[in-house]
């Protein structure tokens, strides 16, 4: 999954940049599946139809609610370097908590 704020436009244009073959990424969500107050926008990890207690989100903000911090993994944000790995030092604890 992809969850943005960005709105829908903008989120179809980026996954035919990440994903131009339809394969890796089966559902993005965004700004209209966020919730709205005082003109923020939150990623609501329920909009997803999955049990939080198994359910992890990668972000470089902490745009989810604060009632779901738990469930949230601070990365650092992506700057566009192909030599960036930090997804793959995230992945003992991924399988971690995928036995889990």
């Amino acid at each position: 999954f992809i969850y943005t704020t960005a709105k829908q436009d903008y989120a179809k244009k980026l996954l035919d940049v990440l994903d131009p073959k339809k394969k890796l990424i089966r559902r993005c969500l965004s700004q209209s599946d966020c919730v709205c107050s005082r003109g923020c926008y939150w990623k609501d990890l329920t909009r997803l139809g999955r049990d939080l207690a198994k359910t992890v989100a990668l972000d470089h903000t902490m745009q989810g609610f604060p009632a779901q911090a738990a469930n949230w993994i601070l990365v650092p944000q992506w700057s566009g370097d192909p030599q960036d790995e930090e997804l793959l030092r995230l992945i003992p604890l991924l399988a971690q908590l995928g036995q889990a």
